[in-house]
């Protein structure tokens, strides 16, 4: 079984989705609900740009001695009553969640928001053996009900509105009073709470995911603001932790300071309402809490990634603000990268994990503007990495003939300065003249892969060299 992608028809998902006028008036809240709060939040702590630098290094440590901290980890959930499973892949991981449910014949599972899950595929795989997977996090229960993937990693739902989730819920839960009023947001979370209740109460097993585990303690740790994620893991017998690798720290120390950006980066909080710490299953004397508990390890291409030039992209604590700052994710969504990582992060992690040539569209889905890498609360080189997979994309010849062609004429003009200002004066000066009329071109030659899903601008003024050297001269004058 393999997780479905549609990520080499990125730029056909990406024209559907300009075109979607309900998906951009939803894109709009991306804006404005998460670009000024993350900024007051980050005002507001002085040390915030000291405390980017320690998450950087605390992450980059981990990494470096990654082995030793999974043993450590391994280590003491085994001494805390739990069991570690290492999944070298998806497939491995899931029959491991399928062993573990099957082991306590669990007929209902429910789930807390988890991009690891969705990267493996586990809802499906549960489906199709007879386990009944309910997601729990409002925006992933919406989805689940539409069966669609999250267009955001914070905010799966985000591309739909109030209307849209009225009417699923409408279609979905048809033993509810069919002339119930739900015409605000408040009476769809009243209800989404209800529905959620009972399942919480049939479930089995829960499974989470981890924003962090703890090598010094064996703990696994969940970031959220409604509190499913503590229902999902108390009330079943059996709580699986479901994570990557590179979801290490070494210390409950080194978390405090990455929980300090997390929050203040990914929703403009000081702190998430909930910030839940799992060491375990329940010890005598407990008052609630799971008769089991594992941990299954996923490594599904990250160990590939260590020691090479995109082992910054395992810093991630995905928090979201490189796509919530990110013009093109503002554009097109989610959805249109087609896959699990959306957005700037994606445009590296992708390729990575299903490889270049599957996901080779990403990372040329950039302008470069560097939004992403400066509001990165671990300090990752975003558009650096996507240069470095445009390269491997280039040398691989996986672009069009066409586009290996025209970098190599570009590249003929670039190394002859003389000519290249010459070419560029004539060929700026003829665009210019044959379209002052419209101010655009719907067609150019030998500009099929532009022109083809947008209008070319005609150049105006004077060429960025002409332009240069006459502000060089005005600063000198």
């Amino acid at each position: 079984m393999t997780v479905h992608t549609t990520s080499p028809q990125f730029k056909q998902n990406a024209a559907r989705a300009l075109h979607d006028p309900q998906l951009q008036k939803a894109l709009n809240n991306v804006k404005q609900g998460f670009i000024d709060k993350r900024q007051a939040a980050a005002d507001k702590l002085p040390e915030f740009e000291a405390l980017r630098d320690s998450a950087r290094d605390i992450k980059n440590h981990t990494l470096e001695h990654l082995d030793l901290y999974l043993e450590a980890y391994e280590q003491k959930v085994q001494a805390s009553g739990g069991h570690v499973h290492f999944a070298r892949n998806a497939a491995e991981a899931r029959d491991i969640i399928l062993r573990i449910c099957r082991e306590v014949d669990a007929k209902t599972v429910t789930k807390g928001k988890s991009m690891i899950s969705e990267e493996i595929g586990i809802n499906h795989h549960l489906d199709a053996n007879g386990i009944r997977p309910v997601e729990t996090d409002l925006g992933e229960y919406i989805i689940q009900l539409r069966n669609e993937m999250p267009s955001h990693i914070i905010a799966p739902a985000v591309h739909l509105n109030a209307t849209q989730v009225e009417q699923d819920f409408r279609r979905v839960h048809t033993h509810l009073d069919a002339k119930r009023d739900l015409s605000e947001p408040v009476q769809l979370l009243t209800e989404a709470r209800a529905v959620l209740r009972e399942r919480f109460l049939a479930a089995d097993v829960g499974i989470t995911g981890a924003n962090f585990l703890v090598a010094e303690t064996g703990t696994s740790i969940i970031v959220t603001n409604e509190g499913n994620g503590d229902l999902t893991q108390i009330l079943p017998k059996t709580h699986i932790v479901l994570a990557s690798i590179e979801k290490l720290v070494p210390t409950l120390e080194d978390v405090s300071q990455l929980l300090r950006v997390l929050a203040r980066s990914a929703t403009g909080q000081e702190m998430s309402v909930y910030t839940t710490f799992s060491t375990g299953p329940r010890r005598p004397g407990d008052a609630d809490g799971p008769e089991n508990y594992h941990v299954v390890l996923i490594d599904n291409g990250r160990s590939a990634m260590l020691g090479t030039s995109f082992e910054e992209m395992l810093r991630c604590i995905r928090c979201g603000a490189c796509m919530n700052h990110c013009p093109v994710y503002h554009a097109v969504g989610g959805h249109a990268y087609g896959w699990v990582y959306p957005g700037p992060m994606g445009a590296v992690l992708t390729p990575s994990l299903i490889g270049v040539d599957k996901a080779g569209h990403l990372p040329n889905a950039s302008t470069f503007c560097g939004r992403c890498e400066s509001v990165c609360p671990v300090r990752i080189p975003l558009p650096k990495l996507m240069r470095h997979w445009r390269e491997r994309e280039f040398e691989r010849h996986l672009t069009p003939a066409s586009v290996r062609s025209g970098l190599k004429l570009w590249g003929f003009f670039a190394k002859r300065p003389a000519l290249y200002r010459l070419a560029t004066r004539t060929a700026m000066a003829t665009l210019g003249f044959a379209g002052r009329q419209r101010g655009r071109f719907s067609w150019l030659p030998f500009s099929k892969g532009w022109t083809k899903y947008r209008d070319f601008p005609a150049p105006q003024g004077e060429t960025f060299q002409a332009r240069w050297q006459r502000e060089r001269k005005g600063r000198t004058a």
